[in-house]
């Protein structure tokens, strides 16, 4: 009698032929081997005005079992969590953000089941993730065509830049188009992740360092450090570094990790605007929206809050991320 198991259909019928012998619960629990709370619970919930009966206490049982269960996650939630999936959220970052605002929390393991049911069932919401398939790391041919003049390594970055320990220390790279066609600046900042974009016909080192300062001069109070690949498109880092009152430093060649924020984020990035993309055509308007859906969606390593909260100082709800 260690364990509790639900009585039986059988096991109702020998409670109906111990009560009509004269037995009391006791001596019927022992028999059946159950505890004898169990006998006077049955006795109790299954009882109808014309005393116990098996087939009665057996098709009340049966209606309870069926009207206890509800789904633990409603429509209304799966629905949200939609919404957010399409907004390229991972299952982790709708989990946390949800667990965050004091909402129902919804395991990302559940989300990613709820995902795939809806993959076998036709649907599409996986298409909406960001790694679908395994990637392969591509190495470029070293660079020959000289070096940038009076350029600043980045040893000589003060040490506050690399604890991201304020705002202001942005990454910048450009991602280029297929066969060649169209770059996209990227620039981001280091302890927030907020991140702008903007498009070029060419990568030369003028279109690239108008594109660098129109896109930074607006947060020229939250600009003091900028750290670059090696490319000749950032020839020209004595004029940013001039029209921004910013340090300019570039990193070690073949060393893509002492950019790390900016190596992630181009990978984001590659989701609105594939390798595969010829980016000659890209719009504002499809740069306005990957830049909105990245910067207002939780980053863990920012404790779940977006890479817009934690730069500008704000806080925002979920009905931000999902108005656009």
């Amino acid at each position: 009698m260690n364990g509790y198991t639900q009585l039986t259909r059988e096991q109702r019928y020998q409670i109906y032929a111990y009560r009509k012998a004269g037995w009391n619960q006791t001596r019927t629990a022992m028999q059946l081997q159950v505890h004898k709370s169990t006998i006077s619970r049955e006795m109790g919930r299954n009882r109808g005005r014309r005393g116990y009966r098996p087939k009665q206490a057996q098709a009340r049982c049966e209606l309870r079992r069926t009207e206890s269960y509800r789904p633990r996650i409603g429509t209304s939630e799966w629905e949200r969590v939609e919404a957010l999936i399409r907004r390229e959220w991972s299952p982790v970052q709708v989990r946390d953000r949800l667990a965050e605002e004091g909402q129902r929390p919804i395991s990302h393991e559940w989300i990613y089941q709820y995902l795939c049911r809806d993959k076998q069932a036709g649907g599409t919401l996986y298409r909406f993730l960001r790694c679908q398939r395994q990637r392969r790391k591509r190495y470029g041919r070293p660079e020959r065509r000289g070096q940038l003049v009076n350029r600043v390594s980045i040893e000589e970055r003060p040490a506050i830049v690399a604890r991201r320990s304020r705002i202001g220390d942005w990454e910048g790279d450009t991602l280029i188009g297929r066969h060649q066609r169209g770059v996209l600046v990227s620039l981001v900042e280091r302890k927030s992740g907020y991140t702008v974009l903007a498009a070029l016909r060419r990568r030369t080192a003028s279109a690239f360092r108008e594109a660098t300062v129109r896109l930074l001069r607006p947060h020229r109070a939250r600009v003091h450090t900028l750290t670059l690949d090696n490319g000749k498109e950032g020839a020209q880092h004595e004029k940013i570094a001039t029209s921004l009152a910013a340090r300019v430093y570039f990193a070690h060649p073949y060393c893509s990790w002492e950019r790390g924020t900016n190596e992630n984020t181009n990978g984001l990035i590659r989701q609105y605007f594939p390798k595969h993309r010829n980016l000659t055509t890209v719009t504002q308007r499809e740069l306005d929206h990957a830049m909105h859906r990245l910067n207002h969606r939780p980053r863990k390593r920012l404790g779940f809050k977006t890479p817009h909260e934690v730069f500008f100082r704000t806080k925002t709800s979920l009905t931000v991320a999902l108005g656009t």
